[in-house]
């Protein structure tokens, strides 16, 4: 269980920094997450654990697939939170998921809090544009908060 918690905070680290540097999530992020994933989980459970981790893997991409289906969440965030699903097994991504959505939530009305106490942006062209908040903070705190839960 450690070295997952440990896989989980690295890769949930970075992930973030990422997120909050570029807006988006590198796919070497996202496929370390995986291997490492199906690597702690063989090593640690055998077959049971290979099985887990594809599991979760499925389970945590398809979570999100419809959000990113609609327009509310990158290719990125999918994909780490299938990473994620091989590093906490099938049986945590459901429980990492809801905690994704609630911390998403949090998150999300602290940025309106933000914006609304700074004043609207007088850039026109910004202003025009959608904004996106960084999502990966949110599914590492789920995720991390998975590991509390159970």
């Amino acid at each position: 269980m450690y070295w997952l918690l440990s896989i989980a905070v690295l890769i949930g680290v970075l992930a973030t920094a990422e997120d909050m540097w570029r807006r988006q999530i590198s796919n070497t992020i996202t496929v370390g997450a995986f291997a490492l994933g199906l690597v702690a989980q063989t090593a640690l459970y055998g077959l049971k654990g290979l099985g887990s981790a594809l599991g979760g893997t499925a389970a945590g991409f398809l979570v999100f697939l419809i959000f990113f289906l609609l327009g509310g969440m990158g290719g990125g965030d999918i994909k780490l939170m299938a990473g994620f699903g091989a590093v906490i097994g099938l049986g945590r991504i459901v429980p990492a998921a809801v905690m994704t959505a609630i911390a998403g939530a949090l998150f999300a009305l602290g940025y309106l809090l933000v914006r609304k106490i700074r004043g609207k942006s007088k850039d026109t062209d910004k202003a025009a544009e959608p904004e996106a908040i960084p999502y990966a903070p949110a599914i590492s705190l789920g995720v991390l908060l998975s590991f509390a839960a159970g």
